[in-house]
């Protein structure tokens, strides 16, 4: 497992009500999230495409180990939480990458949140159903 002895870049990602916490040690490219492996905690492929993406813009798949605490949301928020902190932490590593980050709008918290719901309704926007009489 991960011993504190090594040099490694941090960073908080968000996404909806996922906080991830990042690390990033130099290394060969083997992603742990909550102490398990990335394919027995994401089973979707596009799930485990979007925590990559930050590699994939900077070219450095490969270079570096990630582990990640993630709490909060579902599986898509968090690994949305986790790309956005992959990013920060890469900056953090590299200053040079962040050109590519920015324009890949990895570096960008996603502002969208569930909207709350309103009284009189039954949800956010869903009115009541309507009769006439």
């Amino acid at each position: 497992m991960y011993t504190s002895s090594k040099p490694y870049f941090y960073g908080t990602g968000r996404r909806k009500k996922s906080v991830a916490r990042v690390r990033i040690v130099p290394g060969t490219g083997v992603i742990t999230i909550n102490k398990k492996d990335i394919d027995e905690y994401f089973g979707l492929e596009t799930l485990k495409l979007i925590v990559n993406q930050p590699f994939a813009a900077t070219e450095t798949v490969g270079k570096f180990d990630i582990i990640a605490r993630v709490n909060g949301g579902g599986l898509s928020g968090q690994a949305g939480a986790i790309r956005h902190g992959l990013a920060r932490a890469l900056v953090q590593a590299d200053e040079n990458y962040k050109p590519a980050l920015k324009a890949a709008g990895l570096l960008t918290r996603d502002p969208r949140m569930k909207e709350r719901k309103k009284y009189g309704l039954k949800a956010a926007r869903r009115a009541p159903q309507f009769s006439k009489r």
